[in-house]
């Protein structure tokens, strides 16, 4: 179990289809998501206010149709999300949110996550939008009455099932050259575990460890697995291994599992996940009762990402309303609704 790190959040800003239906088109207009439109004079102000980051628009290879299309998507999902949360009377709060990206950073540096996202080509308030969408998720799940996965019991059960597989051991290893050696270091290590690193000091090797490593028991494989998970603390064994010249030496100094308090962030976090694929659904569902267009000058909608469109690049506008960069096989415009 693994609490989502920066990477997921930068990584969910592209996480949630969305349909494509109807056919309503202006040239104001670059989407339409249900009543609400995304107008290009708000696209073009959103692509321009990124770009002002110099980060971002290194990123962007300085905006272009490619990343027109990028902020495209983004302004939709905003959309979508925000009539799923009406829809459902749910919200998030900054505060919530603020705790969120505290609790999924694990003590990383939060401006060490925006400078990620700008390289690339999303902005700090992207960011931002991506977590609290996920929340949502959560929000909606909650509201559809998934919410009891996250029930103290619930967190409970979870735990006791998980706990075996929780278990740590403080592992360390080395080579020795024959079994009389082995042996011997296998008793200096059991009368005395804190001399291992002394002990493997003198047996140094690319299979050995200079020091005992904390390791998950349950992701323990290969010759060694049974020993390490049958031996009892400040004990060792001995074992051969195919390729390795020699005997090993293996020592368990501590096996520990952590509380269910110590386990809770993770726990909480596997449970929420089933949730949010509940609040996924739910979104899904409003998506389909919203028709969502893309102006076929920006591309279409395919798998929740606006694309290039097959005939060709797409024709972008610009400021007086004409048609700026277009190629040959460009999609001629449409006016007014269709």
């Amino acid at each position: 179990m693994r609490i989502r790190r920066p990477a997921a959040l930068v990584l969910g800003l592209v996480a949630v289809a969305v349909p494509v239906a109807g056919c309503r088109t202006s040239p104001s207009v670059a989407a339409y998501v249900g009543d609400e439109q995304v107008t290009v004079a708000e696209l073009r102000s959103a692509v321009d206010d990124r770009l002002a980051d110099p980060a971002i628009a290194e990123a962007a290879g300085g905006g272009g149709a490619d990343y027109t299309r990028q902020v495209l998507t983004l302004l939709v999902r905003e959309r979508v999300y925000a009539a799923a949360a009406e829809q459902y009377d749910v919200e998030v709060t900054d505060t919530e949110l603020g705790a969120f990206i505290t609790q999924a950073l694990g003590g990383q540096d939060e401006e060490s996550l925006y400078a990620q996202a700008a390289g690339q080509g999303y902005s700090r308030e992207d960011v931002r939008e991506s977590a609290r969408q996920q929340l949502l998720r959560r929000e909606l799940g909650q509201a559809t009455g998934e919410g009891d996965a996250l029930s103290e019991a619930a967190l409970r059960a979870r735990y006791e099932e998980a706990r075996a597989g929780l278990e740590q051991a403080e592992v360390g290893y080395f080579v020795v050259p024959d079994q009389a050696a082995a042996d011997a270091a296998v008793a200096e290590l059991t009368a005395a575990p804190a001399s291992y690193p002394a002990v493997a000091a003198r047996f140094p090797g690319q299979n050995s460890l200079p020091q005992v490593e904390s390791t998950p028991v349950s992701e323990v494989s290969g010759p060694l697995a049974q020993g390490i998970t049958a031996a009892a603390p400040g004990t060792g064994f001995t074992t051969t291994v195919p390729g390795v010249d020699g005997v090993v030496v293996v020592f368990v100094a501590t096996r520990t599992t952590p509380t269910f308090e110590e386990a809770r962030p993770d726990i909480e976090s596997q449970a929420a996940n089933g949730v949010e694929e509940a609040g996924a659904a739910v979104v899904g569902e409003v998506q389909d009762e919203l028709s969502v267009t893309v102006n076929p000058r920006y591309g279409t909608l395919e798998d929740d990402v606006v694309q290039e469109a097959d005939g060709g690049v797409v024709q972008l506008l610009d400021e007086a309303g004409t048609e700026a960069g277009t190629e040959a096989g460009a999609p001629a415009p449409a006016t007014g609704e269709g």
